[in-house]
């Protein structure tokens, strides 16, 4: 019997913003055998500059990312889909071993198959450090029914004149 992760595809706008809040509820369990659910056994990730295939390396490099990334906590916002894809923004904060506080920026480009398994994720990933005091993700049981599909703010700028003038 082939798995099935509904909603399949092609997504409505309805269904791919249920797969992205699936997978963001998914990722906050930081439970790496139940992310691994969602993609096909053969699938093809490049996460940052790391190339990933298959459910055993994926299940391998979030156990890592987990132990190194402490009280990671997600929010992902549907950016555009069509057909079997999905395009994603997302942020994520953590805190290292020496109690630094961390914001991850990125975007993932999904691609899913007939049975609603995600084969391919491309993501790019920009981490910047954070004081404590200005963390704005605080786990995930507060976002479900309040801010549901509301992308979170890109939040202030930084070095602005220097890279203006780079230009």
């Amino acid at each position: 019997m082939t798995e099935e992760k509904p909603p399949l595809p092609p997504f409505t706008r309805e269904t791919a913003a249920q797969k992205v809040q699936a997978a963001e509820d998914a990722w906050n369990t930081r439970d790496p055998e139940r992310v691994a659910q969602a993609y096909t056994v053969d699938a093809a990730w490049r996460n940052r500059d790391l190339f990933v295939s298959g459910r055993s390396e994926i299940i391998e490099f979030l156990t890592q990312k987990w132990e190194r990334e402490l009280d990671n906590a997600l929010r992902k916002n549907l950016w555009c889909f069509e057909d079997s894809r999905i395009a994603v923004r997302f942020q994520y904060e953590s805190h290292d071993r020496d109690g630094q506080w961390w914001r991850s920026y990125g975007n993932e480009l999904w691609e899913f198959d007939a049975h609603g398994l995600m084969r391919r994720r491309e993501a790019s990933i920009n981490d910047l450090r954070i004081d404590e005091s200005e963390r704005r993700i605080f786990g995930f049981s507060t976002r479900r029914g309040t801010r549901n599909g509301v992308s979170a703010p890109l939040g202030r700028a930084r070095r602005t004149s220097a890279f203006l003038s780079t230009w």
